[in-house]
């Protein structure tokens, strides 16, 4: 189940631009950034950091061609919602340290520390991408900024590509590679940033209760 919030984490949003700590880096891979990459990335954390609440809508393309949509909801400091749309029954919710991962169909509920996952530090205010020894190289070119990052300090290479606008530095669309070489696009739609958002939606999750028996 770990492994499937992992991907599923991994293929909703940027959050593994942050992602990997706890991992010593390999040694053949030292953080050496040139003074305009540098720069780049300040530009990015100061962004980041000024997100206070986002809604967005998103769609998802999966390495079989199939498509899964839905909502995404950020509220600072450390709550998130993603809301697939149906036939997906997922549902994950992000508040109070924990993580929530829900299947509406099957009505189960598994929890996970947020310090165990991507979120952690997508959802901090303070962030400082130079730091977070996920950014492998991060260029901007053609209208964009594109990050090159890995989900996990063990990775030797990078398997997400992010895109930002330029000069805006909103997050437009990522792209996953999988262990099988598979990828997994994502593209945000209807961008809503500091919006406010009603905190019922960060409502821990439980399992729907059981019908009582009738006689």
């Amino acid at each position: 189940m770990m492994r499937r919030l992992s991907l599923c984490l991994a293929a909703v949003l940027s959050v593994v631009l942050l992602g990997g700590a706890g991992v010593a880096p390999p040694q053949r891979f030292r953080h050496s950034y040139t003074d305009d990459q540098k720069a780049l990335l300040d530009r990015l954390s100061a962004s980041l950091n000024a997100l206070h609440s986002l809604k967005a809508r998103f769609i998802q393309i999966g390495p079989d061609g199939g498509v899964d949509q839905g909502m995404l909801y950020i509220q600072k400091p450390g709550q998130i919602r993603f809301e697939f749309a149906p036939p997906s029954t997922l549902l994950i919710v992000a508040t109070g340290g924990q993580v929530y991962v829900k299947n509406t169909k099957l009505n189960t509920v598994d929890r996970y520390a947020l310090s165990d996952t991507p979120l952690d530090l997508l959802l901090n205010q303070n962030l400082d991408l130079k730091d977070t020894r996920a950014v492998m190289d991060v260029a901007e070119k053609n209208g964009a900024v594109i990050v090159q990052a890995r989900t996990t300090n063990a990775r030797n290479t990078s398997n997400i590509s992010l895109m930002f606008t330029s000069p805006g530095l909103e997050l437009r669309q990522w792209t996953v590679k999988d262990a099988q070489g598979g990828n997994t696009t994502v593209a945000l739609q209807t961008i809503e940033p500091g919006v406010a958002i009603d905190p019922a939606l960060f409502t821990p999750l439980q399992k729907a209760p059981r019908p009582s028996n009738s006689r």
